[in-house]
């Protein structure tokens, strides 16, 4: 009887190997290359818009408006069109797409620890892992500019946060994937490294944290009613309750989600009933796509928030044109997008929210999660310099962690090498971009003024006069 073929995954040294060779097919240097393809940056955030609820798309815009920072935050999909007109190392890791600095936070593990990690996914997909290190790297670019920084001290965080990735992901390469799989970061960890100023934001920052539970949440943002029901209040535009209709629909929808969840939450959601629900805006990229937060109670009064967001295409995808491995697709075929979004946050952190999970409705797709349980973050625009610095490695090593979850992460490392001649080639294509985006401000402030000037105009004219009466018509027989 022959003995089937059998053959071990590749070294570590076999695919630093590989991804060293890249170089020649993609050098290190053309990372810095900076490239457009037929752009137009308003008209993609139009077609983003085309799918959001309108009368949130105001607040959008005032939110977007608020800072250069602010915007760049809400264009993950310019930047996945802009990134997929250039050149690509095209190594695919398991992504996030839009890993900004203010896309880092903090959270409470099941063991009731405060760990700091990626905290969005709504556009996780597979793509060349650079497009996540240059949004991280031109979110630390603009966030310095939008700050009043001195350049030096801007160009220093940015490089430094390069550096980082490339040696993190080094290090974790010299684990075993069970090892990197188990590693986290707890916030408290922060705490005895780091200069005297990064201890002290750190501690106000987790002191915040830990503040923002959802007990606390419940307390501020329902009121028990004369039947005994807990109900929201509202707080027009930001929440508002859902009609009749949509509470209908989404209560019809939580059996699908237990379906996806794991079975001891199962079992703990049996000892609660839904009491309330509203539409809350939440975020700024997010601002006008559906998003609500339910209420559920126990028997004696306890309460438990939960948020339903919907989950759209990946700008990954859909903007930058990144093809997802057939595995993908398909699980993305039968579940919908917002399995890929669970399942992308389950790779990426370290520890993930127990509550996660998804459900299809008839024309859109929603993910399930804890409201505010101890969810909190850092300011990045509002810390001092040498904090700042600290803070841009630190959502550096994140990243790292994260990506080298992806049995590529070695090749990436290969290509890498000391990151230095990346970490040019990067903070270049970074700078390059902040300046683009600036642009792209500007060009949305403009758009924005037009339509306040158009509504104000129409507001202000005269009714139209009332056509006369007429005569009903005479029908020949």
């Amino acid at each position: 009887m022959s003995t089937p073929s059998w053959s071990p995954p590749p070294s570590r040294s076999a695919a630093h190997a590989e991804g060293k060779a890249l170089r020649k097919k993609v050098p290190r240097r053309a990372l810095a290359e900076l490239a457009t393809r037929n752009r137009d940056a308003l008209g993609i955030l139009r077609h983003q818009n085309s799918t959001r609820v309108a009368e949130l798309l105001p607040l959008r815009d005032e939110r977007m408006s608020a800072s250069p920072f602010a915007f760049y935050r809400g264009t993950a999909a310019l930047m996945a069109d802009d990134l997929g007109a250039g050149p690509s190392t095209d190594i695919s890791v398991a992504s996030c797409g839009d890993a900004h600095v203010a896309n880092f936070g903090f959270y409470a593990s099941p063991q009731r620890t405060l760990v700091f990690d990626l905290n969005d996914f709504d556009e996780g997909a597979w793509a060349p892992w650079e497009w996540d290190l240059k949004r991280l790297v031109t979110s630390i670019v603009i966030a310095g500019q939008t700050s009043g920084r001195d350049d030096a001290v801007t160009a220093d965080a940015a490089r430094a946060a390069v550096l980082q990735y490339a040696n993190a992901l080094s290090r974790g390469g010299d684990d075993t994937p069970l090892a990197r799989y188990y590693q986290h970061f707890d916030a408290e960890g922060g705490l005895t490294t780091g200069d005297k100023d990064s201890r002290k934001v750190l501690r106000r920052a987790i002191a915040h944290a830990e503040k923002r539970t959802g007990e606390q949440a419940v307390r501020k943002l329902t009121t028990l009613q004369a039947d005994g029901r807990l109900r929201f209040i509202e707080q027009p535009p930001t929440m508002t309750h859902v009609t009749p209709d949509v509470e209908s629909a989404l209560d019809a929808s939580i059996e699908q989600y237990l379906v996806s969840a794991r079975s001891d939450i199962q079992l703990l959601l049996a000892n609660y009933a839904l009491s309330d629900t509203v539409r809350r805006v939440v975020g700024v990229g997010s601002v006008g796509t559906r998003c609500y937060v339910s209420v559920f109670v126990d028997g004696n009064g306890s309460a438990l928030l939960m948020q339903i967001k919907e989950a759209g295409r990946s700008v990954l995808s859909e903007y930058g044109g990144c093809a997802q491995p057939a595995p993908i697709s398909d699980f993305v075929g039968r579940f919908g997008e917002g399995a890929r979004v669970v399942a992308l946050q389950r790779i990426l952190q370290g520890v993930s929210d127990p509550f996660l999970g998804h459900f299809r409705a008839p024309t859109r797709d929603y993910y399930v999660r804890q409201f505010r349980d101890m969810k909190g973050g850092i300011e990045a625009e509002t810390l001092d310099d040498g904090p700042f610095r600290g803070y841009a490695q630190a959502c550096a090593t994140v990243l790292a962690r994260a990506h080298g979850q992806s049995p590529t992460a070695a090749q990436v490392v290969g290509y890498l090498g000391s990151g230095k001649v990346a970490a040019e080639a990067i903070v270049e294509w970074s700078y390059a971009y902040a300046a683009l985006s600036g642009s792209d401000y500007r060009a949305f402030l403009d758009a924005v003024s037009a339509r306040v000037d158009a509504s104000a105009s129409d507001d202000q004219a005269p009714a139209a006069p009332a056509p006369e009466a007429s005569a009903a018509p005479t029908v020949e027989r």
